[in-house]
């Protein structure tokens, strides 16, 4: 190794003297483009469809764009990171679906998941997929869609996405539907359980107090 890298010295030496520092930050190693926010929340860019939060409707986000993920900016200010998508076989197109950004969408027109193009990517678990397949199975669309619907806005509302899909998992091995109405009572928080909170409101006098220099 040595003998190789002499016989390149004279060379080496000869561009060093040419070299600079290198720059205080790193080059950037990302693509930037900017997309619009559809009616649907979401945008589609290089063949794949991206869900973001219904607030952004509407709004054109400055996105860079990494080998491996997403980072949408609303202005300057960064909103998420999002994995990045690949288009599937023969040019169809991806999706990178969250079910927290279109819950609301569908809670308004529940039967709209029926035919879904990206129902399956929905489900953020596959108990949920396995307990909608069942409902339509035993219960017909309409109340498979409204009852899935409920139950993902319930993941969402309760923060129990987990917990709830431990349940819905324990009920598909007994061959049992999900009860809406029990999931709702045991996910809910319990009135009894919620403390009690007392405020007392500070008289308007003891401000005029303060103000004057008349407090004691």
């Amino acid at each position: 190794m040595g003998r190789k890298n002499r016989r390149n010295a004279a060379r080496i030496e000869a561009e060093r003297t040419t070299l600079i520092q290198l720059p205080a930050v790193r080059t950037a190693d990302y693509e930037q483009t900017v997309v619009t926010v559809t009616s649907f929340s979401g945008f589609t860019l290089r063949k794949v469809l991206y869900t973001v939060p219904s607030r952004l409707i509407g709004q054109r986000l400055r996105v860079r764009v990494y080998d491996d993920r997403l980072e949408p900016f609303l202005g300057s200010a960064p909103l998420m990171t999002l994995r990045r998508g690949r288009p599937g076989p023969n040019g169809k197109y991806g999706h990178v679906i969250d079910y927290l950004h279109v819950i609301h969408s569908l809670r308004r027109k529940p039967m709209a998941l029926l035919n879904l193009v990206y129902r399956d990517q929905l489900f953020p678990r596959d108990a949920y997929r396995n307990a909608f397949d069942l409902l339509l199975e035993r219960s017909g669309p309409k109340v498979a869609c409204r009852t899935i619907v409920e139950i993902l806005m319930l993941a969402h509302e309760r923060a129990c996405e987990a917990e709830l899909a431990t349940v819905l998992a324990d009920d598909l091995a007994a061959s049992r539907l999900p009860d809406l109405n029990d999931l709702q009572r045991r996910f809910s928080p319990d009135p009894a359980a919620l403390p009690v909170v007392v405020v007392q409101l500070t008289p308007l006098a003891d401000y005029n107090a303060l103000i004057t220099g008349e407090a004691t």
